[in-house]
């Protein structure tokens, strides 16, 4: 009976995707059709709408609006801009310098805001036109922009990892965003090490050397910005307040940091407040559609089923973790990188744990993997993103990807095989 229910699960969701349905719907119409096959219509919907309130009713979820609402309020507040023209001092005048910068602005960026699509906007919008007329090719630009947007989404504080702490059964959220940093910046540290050689191939141009006074005045200018991550971070680390009091406290800090650089005015309040109430509408109507697909899931037993086929091919921890990181590296390609959380953690997390793999760990390489996924068509958000700020097509785009691409996977394969890379740093702090 669990193999059909998998059938007529994978086969709805993948027709009304097909037929150009909206993920959330596809996702909560799926759920409803096959709970159809072994209940009335009446009660299967009642149930269905029953679990999508329940999934929500979660007071972890409450930080996703307000960092959602924070990101939004940096993106307008004049934040981006100090924090590439750090990124700018710091390279100096090192050969292909804007490449660099790029990376480590939506490093800084991200790691602030907590969204890739928004680190690939501000820093792309910003960037892209000068990359261009500097002499660097508009396709390796947006590529670099691309890829480094999605590190945001491993460096704290970010939503994803608040989604993926609800659908383990709770995970601790300080745990994981400690546990981004390293990995983070060890990704951002691989597509750099990738820019290089496009930089030696292409023999790109190089910055203006940087004064240690410039540095210096650069660096303070960012400081109030860069504050941020200490106060959250080390609210959250040090026991102060829960994640989502921490993100109540990010949208207070950044609104008073951009009235105080002055490049937010009270007029565009409401606008931002609608924008980031846009965005955080469709995360949470995933949220509640993705909660009730691993619910129907679950009643059908197909997560034991899922464990029972893989632990059947091998035993070997490795190779589990091999098969579980290409099935998500092919989910990611076509689905949105919240639903996938939710739906596959609870099928693969209590495989993993049985074979001694923290969860903590496995959060991190599950989220890598789907950030990979954000860059690649034809669902990729951040790549569709990222290709109309620079204004190109993803056609001329994929070529100067692949390096990239190349770069995150082996970057995947180190964090997948060395533990200590992500744990190091949470056993540092007891968590």
């Amino acid at each position: 009976m669990e193999y059909i229910s998998i059938i007529i699960l994978v086969l709805t969701f993948v027709t009304l995707m097909a037929i150009g349905m909206p993920v959330a719907w596809s996702l909560g119409l799926s759920s409803l059709i096959t709970l159809m096959v072994s209940v009335a219509a009446g009660p299967s919907a009642t149930t269905i709408a029953q679990r999508m309130g329940t999934g929500l009713d979660s007071f972890s979820l409450l930080a996703i609006p307000f960092f959602v609402l924070a990101g939004e309020i940096m993106n307008r507040g004049g934040i981006a801009n100090r924090l590439i023209e750090l990124a700018k001092a710091i390279t100096g005048r090192l050969p292909g310098g804007l490449l660099y910068v790029n990376v480590i602005a939506a490093m800084l960026f991200g790691a602030i805001a907590g969204s890739a699509a928004a680190a690939a906007s501000a820093i792309g919008g910003i960037l892209g036109k000068r990359m261009e007329n500097e002499g660097y090719p508009k396709e390796l630009g947006a590529a670099v922009n691309i890829t480094s947007s999605t590190t945001g989404l491993i460096i704290p504080p970010s939503n994803i990892l608040i989604v993926y702490s609800l659908a383990s059964g709770g995970v601790s959220i300080a745990a994981l965003f400690v546990a981004g940093y390293v990995p983070g910046i060890f990704i951002g540290l691989l597509l750099m090490l990738t820019a290089a050689i496009f930089v030696k191939r292409k023999n790109l141009p190089g910055g203006t050397a940087t004064s240690m006074k410039e540095l210096t005045s650069k660096f303070f200018r960012a400081f109030p910005s860069l504050m941020l991550l200490v106060v959250v971070m080390g609210g959250i680390v040090g026991g102060i307040f829960t994640a989502t009091e921490a993100s109540a406290i990010a949208v207070i800090y950044t609104l008073a940091l951009s009235f105080f650089y002055r490049e937010l005015k009270w007029k565009e309040l409401p606008s931002i407040l609608l924008k980031s109430s846009e965005t955080t509408a469709v995360v949470m109507l995933l949220i509640a559609t993705s909660m009730s697909m691993s619910w129907v899931m679950s009643s059908e037993d197909i997560p034991q089923s899922i464990s029972e086929s893989l632990l059947s091919i091998s035993d070997n921890i490795f190779v589990i973790l091999l098969l579980i990181n290409i099935l998500l590296l092919f989910v990611g390609i076509f689905m949105d990188m919240t639903p996938a959380v939710l739906i596959f953690t609870p099928i693969f997390l209590p495989i993993v744990t049985a074979l001694g793999i923290d969860p903590v760990h496995f959060g991190i390489i599950m989220i890598l993997n789907l950030c990979i996924g954000l860059c690649t068509p034809p669902v990729g958000s951040v790549l569709f993103i990222g290709v109309g700020v620079a204004q190109t097509s993803i056609e001329k785009v994929v070529k100067p990807l692949i390096p990239f691409f190349v770069a995150m996977i082996f970057g995947l394969i180190v964090i997948t095989l060395w533990p200590g890379l992500t744990l190091w740093l949470p056993r540092l702090f007891g968590l």
